[in-house]
């Protein structure tokens, strides 16, 4: 707001006369308000919070196989960005809290609504400063079954479980500001009865056996976002290795699904490969691991958790996922994973990406040009649902379609004739690491692209990104 002169000299004068006093007089005591109870997503409007930022999630969890529980403590580390007298997590499901403190002094605390734990310090928290907050519970975790969305957050297997978190599925497991624009680094402590293994994200830090159970420590030591975090309990195959450009790689596959240990190495091997092509593509590879879980779950899909994605495939027992489906979960750790969307309508940034990644793959390995992935994609016809619905806007329920993959992927090839093979190139590699770590909005995405190349892309950001329809060529 601007306020004209004449109002700056009345209020000069009335300073000089003792007649307007400070906002906040000297020495006196800050006001303290609540953290808003949501991140300010369009789609999601309940997830992530507002007044503090996380910077480390310490995770510790117990999975005891008879009862199917877990038994936890979860310890945030976050800096309050305002004056907070309360502050909200997001808590989904049935688990039941037995202690809950704040720097070490016990705090109020109630849930509301769907997921909101809302947190009471037994004191104000300053801005700007450090605090902890320690969370104690148990029980089963849920499993949400959105009609739209599928299947997320705790999924049972054969002799375990997973969590996959897209998009909102990490409140079930833990207590978490559940949006992408507040990444943290994580570590978790996983503990399993002796004979089941335990996986996570990240770096294997170390594992023993003492008393009949298994433990097993775990860092994340580069930004995530929740909704790519990982843990797994069951039977697995484990075999660690490097790729040639040297990344440590950890795979593992579900004894339930019969995989023969050629094919796991094969597996194990290809992911290798993949990360190294995509390299070459897209810049260095942006974590200090990469690798790959199968698992017997029943959900159909595979989810490009943070350097360690998880790929489905209890409908095909006995297989390994293919060079395709690798590739693109694979490319999501450039796309998606280290850059993040700002709000759930940038996800074609991920997806559209991730497709392309598919496509790059395809064209090295089997010899189908790129142009010719476009060509088959866009003669689908006018009327398909392929061209309804914005690529930039998908809505909340259209978030996972085609609309922002194949539709998104041809977006980027429109974009690769419009600036030409050499920016294109640079666009690949300089635009993960400009973001790295970070998010990034569709809009920053254009203004990037125009600035490097050079090139007015109003008329394709309009035509591809911002409008329904099948555009023409």
């Amino acid at each position: 707001m601007r306020r004209s002169p004449r109002v700056l000299a009345a209020m000069a004068i009335g300073a000089a006369a003792g007649l307007l006093a400070p906002a906040v007089p000297a020495g006196a005591a800050p006001r303290f308000t609540p953290g808003a109870p949501g991140a300010g997503d369009p789609y999601f409007p309940d997830m992530g919070n507002g007044g503090y930022d996380v910077a480390h999630y310490d995770i510790g969890l117990k999975y005891d196989p008879g009862t199917k529980a877990i038994t936890a403590v979860t310890k945030i580390t976050a800096r309050a960005t305002q004056n907070l007298s309360r502050f909200d997590l997001d808590f989904l499901g049935p688990l039941t809290i037995s202690s809950l403190t704040v720097d070490g002094r016990k705090a109020a605390y109630t849930r509301t609504g769907a997921q909101e734990l809302v947190i009471t310090p037994a004191r104000g928290l300053r801005r700007n400063g450090r605090f902890t907050v320690t969370v104690a519970y148990a029980g089963v975790p849920q499993t949400i079954k959105d009609p739209a969305l599928g299947t997320s957050g705790w999924v049972p297997t054969q002799d375990g479980g997973v969590m996959l978190n897209q998009p909102f599925g990490a409140a079930t497991v833990f207590p978490v500001n559940d949006h992408p624009t507040d990444k943290a680094t994580y570590s978790y402590t996983l503990s399993a009865p002796q004979g089941l293994t335990s996986l996570a994200n990240g770096d294997l830090k170390g594992r023993a056996t003492k008393a009949g159970w298994t433990v097993s420590r775990w860092e994340v030591r580069d930004p995530m976002a929740s909704e790519l975090s990982m843990v797994a309990f069951g039977k697995y195959d484990v075999l660690t290795g490097r790729t040639k450009a040297g990344v440590p790689n950890l795979t593992a596959t579900d004894q339930a699904l019969a995989i023969k240990p050629e094919l796991a190495r094969q597996f194990h091997q290809q992911t290798a490969d993949v990360v190294d092509f995509e390299s070459s593509v897209f810049g260095r590879y942006p974590f200090t691991s990469t690798g790959g879980i199968v698992i017997k779950g029943g959900v159909g899909y595979a989810l490009e958790t943070q350097g360690r994605p998880v790929y489905d495939l209890g409908r095909r027992p006995g297989t390994i996922p293919s060079g395709d489906l690798l590739a693109h979960e694979l490319g999501h750790q450039w796309f998606g994973d280290s850059v993040s969307p700002t709000r759930w309508a940038d996800i074609w940034l991920n997806e559209g990406f991730a497709t392309y990644a598919e496509w790059l793959y395809a064209e090295k390995f089997s010899g189908t040009p790129v142009q010719k992935s476009f060509d088959e994609q866009y003669a689908t016809p006018a009327d398909n649902d392929l061209w309804k619905g914005k690529v930039a806007d998908p809505g909340r329920d259209g978030i996972f379609d085609d609309l922002v993959y194949n539709r998104g992927a041809m977006a980027i090839h429109a974009l690769r004739k419009r600036i030409g093979e050499k920016a294109f190139s640079r666009l690949l590699k300089e635009w993960p690491a400009a973001h790295r770590g970070g998010d990034a909005s569709t809009r920053d995405f254009v203004r990037f692209a125009a600035a490097l190349s050079h090139k007015n892309l109003d008329g394709w950001a309009k035509a591809w990104l911002y409008s329904e329809g099948k555009p023409s060529l």
